[in-house]
């Protein structure tokens, strides 16, 4: 009788036995008898091929000076829209050393791809001395003082509308064997329903692979990444004498990430965790090497941006810029960020073919949770622009949870709006959502008597807003707007339909990880 797949015989070869074998072949002698310095790169890459899938890229660093290519796997693929994301798509990836000569071949038939395109390479060095460095067993005693990370991107313009591409990445030496596939949107004008997901602080682990195979499951047109990905910088950000970082998490968060980020474009912005202050340009150096968002807000910006796809207008900000609760980068744009908010919302309006408006950032202009509680800043500089210019929806991360409001104008709930129900936004107001589920530890509620409210399980209650104030007070208001409450992991999925003989739609819905409804309700203007 055959063994379960991934059970081994009973007859088949002890662990000591395994053991022996490998030293046999991999011992001192064995490594020298491979012939030259290639040789002993390749035997020390089969040795840690699968840890360095996972991230730990220490002995390809070591081994940089012998990089003919061929042990050197790229990994972590990664691609996201341009502004027009009918034509523009950027392709990122990274290499485990310096590569030579890196390139992309880009075709619309599997296996049949163009000529070699070189690749932009962003060399991140990250200096061991100001990195948390327990456990000691993590960091190799032969690394040196600096770790280097590599970054390679390709910027494709003049794509054709509505068309699948595949792609593969490789570099001298190596000659890519796993090709990967994405769709642009199609063109402004097209009137064909999509849908998007989106979450925050997703980390590495489990729970994130979770979110991770949902995403895959409901194949998107894109993914919003609201912030504090993959927590590198453990601390509240911005502060190099207390937070504990790591640059090789990024590894691991590209490889997990694989999976869809390869395929299904993720447009990101930025959480407090993404400010790294090790690094220059207010701590976004590692950002800008890592991601390429669409350079469109003022030249300096880092992942604040405006796109649209089809009839929905999207517009990324940043949040560390009004923040009070993580204040390193407060006023950091001295205004710009607040006055091309501004004029990007009153061009999207004033266009008759946008019929929504979707702003995504980390903090929350209004959450009850007890952990980072709401935005004062945002409810004083943001929020009104919102309300002026109808936006539709506002998803946020930062709070590990999932959080619905009512429609809100001018601070207060305009309706109650249970599950299932109907929002119009012309004359209900924005709704909220935080959607900080995506991975990383659940917070609680500020209001400990308070208990979830989800389909199925519904418990409407006045709850308590945490806001920390200017001065550095913290206020605690009772609101009755927040009418769905999860503490869980999970994503929201937008199904957007656009204005045929109906009015225009957005089905907003949140999922567990398991797929299971949390949420759902539908924004219609009218």
């Amino acid at each position: 009788m055959s063994e379960p797949p991934g059970r081994r015989s009973q007859n088949g070869p002890r662990l000591q036995e395994l053991y022996e074998d490998a030293r046999r072949r991999y011992s001192r002698r064995g490594l020298f008898r491979a012939g030259a310095v290639g040789g002993a790169v390749l035997a020390t890459s089969s040795l840690v091929g699968t840890a360095s899938a996972g991230g730990f890229n220490a002995p390809a660093v070591l081994l940089k000076e012998t990089a003919n290519g061929r042990t050197l796997r790229p990994f972590g693929r990664h691609i996201a829209f341009g502004a027009d994301p009918s034509r523009q798509v950027v392709v990122s990836w990274q290499a485990p050393a310096n590569v030579q000569a890196p390139y992309l071949r880009v075709g619309t038939t599997l296996g049949e791809y163009g000529e070699k395109l070189p690749a932009e390479v962003r060399a991140l060095t990250s200096d061991l001395a100001w990195q948390e460095r327990e456990p000691l067993f993590t960091i190799s005693p032969h690394l040196g003082k600096a770790v280097t990370q590599y970054y390679l991107h390709v910027r494709l313009d003049d794509l054709v509308p509505n068309t699948t591409y595949y792609y593969v990445v490789g570099h001298q030496g190596f000659e890519p064997q796993e090709p990967a596939g994405f769709r642009t949107a199609p063109a402004a004008g097209a009137r064909t329903a999509f849908s998007f997901t989106a979450f925050g602080d997703q980390g590495v682990g489990h729970n994130a692979l979770a979110t991770n195979g949902l995403i895959a499951d409901l194949g998107p047109q894109f993914h919003l990444a609201m912030g504090d990905m993959s927590y590198a910088n453990d601390g509240e950000g911005g502060r190099p004498e207390t937070d504990k970082y790591d640059a090789r998490k990024w590894d691991s968060f590209f490889a997990q990430n694989e999976l869809v980020a390869a395929t299904t474009p993720w447009m990101v912005s930025l959480g407090n965790h993404e400010m790294e202050s090790w690094y220059d340009n207010h701590g976004y150096g590692g950002m800008r090497a890592r991601f390429t968002m669409p350079d469109n807000a003022w030249d300096g910006s880092t992942c604040i941006y405006s796109w649209r796809y089809q009839n929905v207008g999207m517009i990324s900000l940043d949040g560390n810029d009004i923040c009070y609760n993580s204040d390193a980068n407060l006023d950091y744009t001295e205004g710009k960020q607040q006055v091309w908010l501004k004029a990007q919302l009153e061009k999207f309006r004033a266009d008759a073919s946008i019929d929504f408006i979707v702003v995504y950032c980390h903090q929350c202009t209004y959450s009850t949770s007890g952990n980072n509680g709401s935005e004062v800043g945002a409810q004083k500089r943001w929020a009104p622009l919102f309300d002026q210019y109808q936006v539709d929806l506002v998803l946020n991360g930062h709070n590990h949870v999932y959080e619905r409001t009512d429609p809100i104008k001018a601070g207060k709930g305009t309706k109650k709006a249970d599950i299932k129900s109907v929002i119009n936004p012309v004359k209900d107001g924005t709704t909220y959502i935080t959607a900080g589920g995506g991975g990383e530890s659940i917070n609680s509620w500020a209001d400990s008597k308070i208990s979830d409210s989800y389909f199925g399980n519904v418990k409407d209650a006045t709850a308590t807003m945490r806001v920390d104030q200017e001065d550095g007070e913290e206020k605690l208001v009772k609101v009755t707007w927040s009418r769905v409450r999860y503490r869980g992991y999970g994503l929201i999925v937008v199904d957007v339909e656009p204005r045929t003989n109906e009015p225009a739609q957005m089905k907003v819905r949140a999922l567990t990880e398991t797929g299971a409804l949390v949420d759902e309700f539908t924004i219609r203007r009218g």
